[in-house]
This record gives structure tokens, C-alpha cells and sequence, in this order.
């Protein structure tokens, strides 16, 4: 009889809670921090997960796991969420990691390097996570006080890191703010840019929802790549609560969204001056905008969306195992 694989080893503490919890509601049961398991837990297993960074620290040791892995039919994944901010390694390191191909499976919110780290590549985007951003309240009610211009206290905003002073990652992210504002203060427009380190979800849905207008502007996990490329979760997370996402251009948006149709992006701070006049003076289909990105997000790119998608990439893996015995 053939077990039944309803385990996943998670030798990870930083994976992602909210695709963590769809997994358990899915049925399946979470092991933690288990590098040396029983042959009676492989059995159960459908895989084991790991950080990627240590595969580039740890290597003998990931090594070792990915034999006794093997010798049960257990694939071993990493889901890199802080890429391309490996490219800051030793390329030597991470060219051996490619060529050994120690991974089963390697999942990554960007693809914009030449290297695949595991036969099997899957794009697995940020999400949206439903249980810190949402509409806060009825959604047909906040749409409706969302309809009227008159209802918002600035034109344009921004939360998130911007302390550069303290971290280079953000170095670039305060340039691009201070001669956005600079820009913004000379024609009047409203406009709140502001260090998010202390602000809580609930501070955090108040100011999309009193923004016409949410900027994205980098990644922190992007120091040191050549080109924006993977969104993060603000850009799903502000569509989850109902707010207009105005987003810098990244290579990876045209995957997930759809330019016109829910995304709005800028490329520089020229176009994202010009953009924001243009937003602001349709405000109508700003909203048509908006609450079409709404939609998209809550039916492709929740947490819940990922879970599915990363267990069926298991389930295709025994799957492709079984066919080729």
C-alpha cells in the first residue's frame, strides 16, 4: 500500500505564515525543523522545504538532507522571497549551487537571473495576505465612500522603509522620494510620504484608503540587482484593501497583472509626476481601476492562491515520478 503523503517538513522558521495556515487547511500536516527524519515521516512526506540562503551557507549539510531525501522519492524546495538580493553573494558560491543543483524544486518571486538552482523553476509571486489587508468593513459600502473625491485626505502617499541613513538598501528608494516630493510640493499636490517601521495594519489600510493615489517604488531585496523586477506584497496587498496602486515598472508585473486593464505603473520620476497629474484628474477611471485590481487580486493573488499553486507543483513531481517508474 502506498502512503499517503500528507506531511511537509518545513526546516524554515520565516515561511510565510498565511500560505503556512492554507497548507494545514488544505489537510496537510506541518513539521518543523526536522534535518534528520524518520524513514516513517518520509513515507508521509510530500516534501521538505528549506531556506535558500542555506543552501549557499550550509551546503554539506543540505547535502546530506537531500540524500536521505532522495532515497524516500521526497523533493527538496526553497522558496527564495528575497531575491535578487542573492546576487550580493560570491558568484562562486552561487554558480556551484546552480551547477550541483541541489534543489528539487526552486520557487522565486523573481526570475530575472540566468541561473535555475533546480531542475524544476516556478514563478510563485507575493500575495496578498487577507487576514492584514482587506477593505475593513463591508466592501460594496467602502467602495461606495471610496467613489467620492471628496472623501481623501491626501492625493498621493507612501509607507514603507525609507531610512537610508541607517540601511543602503533604501538609499535609493529616499532619493527617488525627496525629488518626487521637491516635484509634487510645486503644483500643489497632497502628498504623505512616511517611514512605515511603526505603523500598524489597521494605521496602514486608513492611508490607502485616504490616498487617491498608493506609490510602490523598490525593494529592499533589490539592492545590488541591475532592474526592478519581482512586486511586492504592497502591490497586492493595496489592491486587497481597496486602494489605486501606482507602481514603478518591474519585470514581472505583465505575469500578474494587466497594464490598463488593473495596473498602472511610471518609470521614473518624470513619468511618475505626469502620471500621478494624469490619475488624479481622472479620478473616475482611477476608481474603474482600482476596484478591477481589487477583483483580479482577490480571485489570483492571495496566499491562499500560492498554497494551491505550490501543492500542485508537488503533487506533479510524484506525479512525473510514478510515470517515469
Amino acid at each position: 500500500m502506498v502512503a499517503i503523503r500528507d506531511h511537509l517538513i518545513i526546516n524554515h522558521r520565516g515561511f510565510v505564515k498565511p500560505v503556512r495556515n492554507a497548507l494545514i487547511d488544505m489537510g496537510l500536516s506541518i513539521v518543523d525543523e526536522v534535518w534528520l527524519p524518520s524513514d516513517d515521516l518520509l513515507r508521509k512526506s510530500i516534501a521538505c522545504h528549506v531556506w535558500f540562503y542555506d543552501c549557499l551557507r550550509y551546503p554539506w549539510k543540505i547535502l546530506r538532507l537531500k540524500q536521505r531525501l532522495q532515497r524516500h522519492g521526497v523533493p527538496l524546495f526553497a522558496w527564495n522571497r528575497d531575491a535578487p538580493h542573492y546576487l550580493n553573494r560570491k558568484a562562486w558560491r552561487l554558480d556551484l549551487l546552480d551547477h550541483f543543483k541541489l534543489l528539487d524544486i526552486y520557487a522565486s518571486h523573481t526570475l530575472v537571473d540566468r541561473r535555475r538552482f533546480a531542475p524544476i523553476v516556478l514563478y510563485l509571486p507575493n500575495a496578498a495576505d487577507l487576514d492584514i489587508y482587506h477593505p475593513a468593513g463591508n466592501v460594496e459600502t467602502v467602495f461606495n465612500r471610496l467613489r467620492h473625491p471628496d472623501n481623501y485626505q491626501y492625493d498621493v502617499s507612501f509607507f514603507g522603509s525609507m531610512t537610508g541613513a541607517r540601511y543602503k538598501e533604501d538609499e535609493d528608494r529616499e532619493r527617488f522620494f525627496s525629488a518626487l516630493s521637491q516635484r509634487l510640493s510645486a503644483i500643489g499636490i497632497r502628498f504623505l510620504f512616511c517611514e512605515a517601521e511603526r505603523m500598524s495594519a489597521a494605521e496602514q489600510i486608513r492611508l490607502i484608503q485616504n490616498s487617491r493615489i498608493n506609490l510602490n517604488y523598490g525593494a529592499r531585496c533589490e539592492y545590488g540587482s541591475p532592474l526592478a523586477s519581482g512586486l511586492p506584497e504592497r502591490c497586492y496587498g493595496i489592491p486587497a484593501c481597496g486602494g489605486f496602486l501606482l507602481c514603478d515598472r518591474r519585470t514581472h508585473a505583465r505575469d500578474d497583472f494587466t497594464p490598463g486593464e488593473n495596473w498602472a505603473e511610471f518609470d521614473g520620476v518624470d513619468d511618475c509626476v505626469e502620471k500621478i497629474t494624469y490619475w488624479l484628474a481622472h479620478f473616475d477611471l482611477a476608481r474603474d481601476l482600482a476596484e478591477r485590481c481589487h477583483h483580479h487580486v482577490m480571485t489570483h493573488h492571495t496566499y491562499a492562491h500560492r498554497a494551491r499553486t505550490l501543492h500542485q507543483t508537488l503533487l506533479d513531481w510524484h506525479q512525473s515520478r510514478r510515470v517515469s517508474a
